[in-house]
């Protein structure tokens, strides 16, 4: 089974690259393909772990001759058949009750990721397709990872890139992380800056009667028409609103000439 070499591996998912259509969304999640019976069958198997951290697993072996066989797992599906059309191209059909149940269409990219597209039905009939995009595990074990695997023996040049990887993920997440931050901290200046243009507006269409002093504190009331005017008064010192319909809030003139508020009405 020659061209089955590309898929031999144990591969990684790359949750943000996915699309979903149908079910749950992994947040991580991993995909093996081993070689069986003296390179005759294929064992699939997968696990992911979704965002409510709920765990699944399957696992099921397919011969690739393009014939359905039965099953091994008869809980997914009661048969299975799958073909290499090339070394790029693996097709998998399972079967439930002699009907079509779902296609597993794995496909080698040209930066060597495998995309793998599930084209269903749901219960209601209606056809899906989910894909998902692994990278290949690096592995520098100088032993099997499981029974039916080949010892494999690291080299120089595979610790050395694989160290360079790792520190590579390391650098770039830690960076993304400091930008995201970065940005997040932005938004809120942003909005912030929003909220003392809006509120500067309010009060340079309210009524002055006095010049505010830059760093100041002054109260700003709505008056019965609508309007609003800043007063020196504070509520408690009119024993609430006074004379108005209602206290809005006390506010601080900044040396932008932008108003920020200081404390608001009790709703």
């Amino acid at each position: 089974m020659v061209q089955a070499y590309n898929f031999l591996a144990s591969w990684q998912l790359f949750p943000e690259k996915c699309q979903f259509q149908h079910g749950l969304t992994p947040k991580s999640g991993q995909y093996q393909i081993e070689s069986i019976r003296n390179g005759l069958a294929l064992s699939i198997s997968s696990n992911w772990v979704s965002m409510d951290n709920e765990a699944f697993y399957s696992q099921y072996e397919m011969v690739p001759d393009n014939q359905i066989h039965p099953l091994t797992n008869a809980g997914l599906a009661d048969g299975v058949s799958g073909e290499i059309t090339d070394a790029g191209n693996l097709q998998i059909t399972l079967y439930k009750t002699g009907e079509i149940l779902l296609q597993v269409l794995h496909e080698i990219m040209p930066n060597g990721y495998l995309k793998i597209n599930y084209l269903g039905k749901n219960k209601e009939g209606e056809s899906y397709a989910n894909t998902e995009i692994y990278h290949k595990q690096m592995s520098v074990l100088p032993y099997a990872s499981s029974l039916g695997s080949v010892a494999i023996r690291p080299t120089n040049e595979g610790v050395i890139k694989y160290k360079a990887l790792a520190a590579m993920e390391e650098q770039t997440q830690m960076h993304l992380d400091q930008i995201r931050e970065q940005i997040e901290l932005l938004a809120r200046q942003a909005q912030e800056i929003r909220k003392r243009k809006e509120l500067s507006w309010m009060i340079y269409e309210s009524r002055l009667s006095f010049q505010p002093q830059i760093g100041h504190t002054y109260h700003l009331y709505e008056k019965k028409d609508g309007t609003h005017i800043l007063s020196l008064v504070a509520p408690n010192e009119w024993g609430g609103a006074g004379p108005f319909k209602a206290f809005v809030s006390s506010v601080k003139l900044l040396a932008d000439h932008t108003w920020v508020e200081v404390s608001k009405a009790q709703e």
